[in-house]
């Protein structure tokens, strides 16, 4: 084929240690703020936008199938928006701008700024605040959160409000996951692991910053990254114990919300609805006091809750369930075994499972399509490229009026596309990304009358395996 050439109280601090003097260890001697802007030197200008929408994501980079979906929902799915992307340093190697490199990729984005800011003053930057305001979406790349805490307060903060105010977004990776939750482990005197933090709750690198961003439907919540790989659930934990503890949580209960890096990145919607995608995440609840969390002590916390995430799957933050969960503790310092991994205790239907449907083979051609039509919204569609010639058919009934949208997390061991196929297996849409592993994803929205059948067409372009690709779907 040759489709690629159509590619285009106690110890009661919460500790917000004197920011000032912290961040001397934060910030480079270069003081200056960087722009540069990549795309349409002119803003898109519209009347109005159909989000909020959000990005968690375990590691500093975009992940692509959730951005595209951030950026298909504000702009409904129609029309172009403005990004800017927001950093503490700027990278040491490579490209000076890695997150508009991939941002300004996707359809629907005019234009990607990177602003990167080295001192807690650049919070008020004109430029940059004006570059914000105008934006559709700001993303807060890999980097230090206590840089970006320094920011409270600043214009900046405000700036970024606005835009989740008009039916934008915000989202982040690693430090920029961090700091898109309203309790900020701030990391200001340092990191601390999670055998440190379990021996001591109050340890000097716990600290936190609070009352920055409150984004609807996700209040009460601590967010932590490279969660598995760097085994952070003992910390989560313990975060969680304090949060409740000092009384940083509203109403008693502290959750936590810990991304794997990878490729995982937790995308929430405008009602609150959160979508997983590519790596697990974990939801982590602690709702009530510790029996033991005090400074210099071992933590000891009797059944926290944990809701594991697997790709595709879905929570409700804005109606947060009571099931689904498994339980773990933690006793004189020593948490339970299987910290990521066990069986909940309840049947939750789909929260923290999400409908799904695997391919079955043979499924090449149209008249052996699976039939995904009764798939709920959101789900998930999973197979595998078992050759490089194989082809996955999912067939779908769309109505009049309603956009389909797809977004496929593709694994490393091949390349795929996807393709949007009319009743007579016409393409109307498709996405055709370059290279093994590149995410996938596209839009359709029926614009004719009644109810019509269509295809996605999950296509192998080079390479294959065993390893599952996930495509997240959705209808609105």
């Amino acid at each position: 084929m040759t489709h690629r050439s159509f590619r285009a109280p106690a110890a009661a601090a919460v500790v917000l240690t004197a920011m000032a003097s912290v961040l001397v260890a934060h910030q480079p001697a270069r003081a200056a703020a960087d722009r540069i802007r990549l795309g349409s030197a002119s803003d898109v200008s519209r009347g109005s936008w159909n989000g909020p929408a959000f990005t968690m994501n375990g590691a500093g980079g975009i992940v692509t199938a959730s951005m595209s979906r951030a950026v298909d929902e504000i702009r409904g799915g129609t029309g172009s928006l403005d990004v800017v992307v927001l950093a503490g340093s700027a990278p040491t190697s490579g490209s000076k701008t890695p997150e508009c490199d991939t941002i300004t990729g996707l359809t629907g984005v005019n234009s990607c700024t990177t602003w990167t800011l080295t001192t807690a003053s650049d919070g008020n930057n004109g430029q940059m605040n004006t570059d914000v305001r105008n934006a559709e979406f700001v993303y807060f790349a890999g980097g230090d959160q206590c840089r970006y805490a320094a920011w409270k307060g600043t214009a900046l903060e405000a700036s970024v409000e606005s835009v989740v105010a008009k039916g934008g977004g915000s989202g982040g990776g690693s430090a920029g996951h961090h700091i898109n939750s309203p309790i900020v482990y701030d990391a200001c005197n340092g990191s601390v692991t999670s055998a440190e933090a379990l021996a001591n709750p109050y340890d000097r690198y716990v600290s936190f910053t609070t009352g920055m961003f409150e984004w609807a439907n996700y209040g009460a919540v601590v967010n932590d990254s490279h969660f598995v790989t760097r085994d952070r659930m003992g910390r989560t934990m313990s975060f969680l114990a304090r949060a409740v503890k000092d009384g940083l949580a509203p109403g008693g209960s502290a959750w936590g919300v810990g991304v794997e890096e990878g490729g995982g990145s937790l995308f929430l919607d405008r009602n609150g609805t959160a979508t997983q995608y590519g790596k697990d995440a974990y939801v982590v609840l602690a709702d009530h006091q510790p029996e033991q969390a005090v400074e210099r002590k071992p933590l000891t916390y009797s059944g926290f809750k944990i809701w594991r995430l697997k790709p595709g799957s879905t929570f409700d933050f804005r109606n947060r369930p009571a099931c689904g969960y498994y339980l773990r503790s933690v006793t004189n310092g020593v948490p339970d075994a299987n910290l990521y991994n066990g069986t909940p205790l309840t049947d939750c239907g789909t929260q923290g499972g999400g409908a799904a449907l695997a391919e079955s083979e043979p499924n090449d051609t149209r008249d052996t399509a699976d039939d995904a039509t009764a798939l709920a919204s959101p789900g998930t569609l999973t197979g595998s490229m078992k050759s490089t010639s194989d082809r996955d058919h999912f067939k779908f009934s769309v109505t009049a009026g309603q956009t389909v949208s797809v977004n496929c997390a593709v694994p490393s061991a091949y390349d795929a596309d996807v393709y949007w196929l009319d009743s007579n297996g016409s393409t109307l849409t498709r996405s055709v990304n370059d290279g093994a592993g590149a995410d996938e994803s596209l839009s359709f929205t029926r614009t004719a009358t009644g109810t019509g059948t269509y295809y996605l067409d999950v296509e192998a372009y080079s390479g294959s395996g065993t390893a599952t690709y996930s495509c997240a779907l959705t209808r609105s």
